[in-house]
């Protein structure tokens, strides 16, 4: 099964020139940990609510600090014709919950969650991507 078959195509994103209260607002407001940034349609970062807290507030940066800041720019992603367990495999090497879709012009088409995977595909796959995310240590990638 390929991800592009369980993943999120609806994407909200934040531009790296907007702010990162508006980011905060953003993850308050759907109840999510991340956003993809983009610059038109292209894929430039991703921002936590870690990135906030972390690199943002800890170091002194102010919620109208812009997002390019605080973002994390080397971004793990997948190709929309990935195999579910390909990309399961990468969000458990990469320790993190959610990876953004890109497709072959580069372009954001989506985003994957480990709901995505644990909805629509066999347990086996889920808990392969969950057991890399729940692993401590590992340097906050996204």
């Amino acid at each position: 099964m390929k991800i592009s078959e369980v993943m999120t195509r609806d994407v909200e994103t934040i531009r790296p020139d907007q702010s990162a209260q508006e980011a905060a607002r953003f993850m308050l407001r759907t109840d999510a940990g991340s956003i993809p940034v983009t610059d038109g349609d292209r894929l430039v970062g991703m921002i936590t609510d870690r990135d906030i807290a972390v690199r943002g507030v800890a170091k002194g940066y102010g919620p109208d600090t812009p997002v390019r800041e605080l973002m994390t720019d080397d971004v793990v992603c997948a190709r929309s014709d990935d195999s579910v367990e390909d990309v399961a495999s990468k969000m458990s090497e990469a320790q993190v919950r959610r990876l953004p879709v890109i497709d072959e012009n580069e372009r954001l088409c989506g985003i994957v969650s480990l709901g995505d995977l644990s909805r629509e595909s066999d347990n086996e796959t889920a808990a392969q991507a969950l057991e890399g995310v729940s692993q401590p240590g590992g340097q906050h990638q996204q």
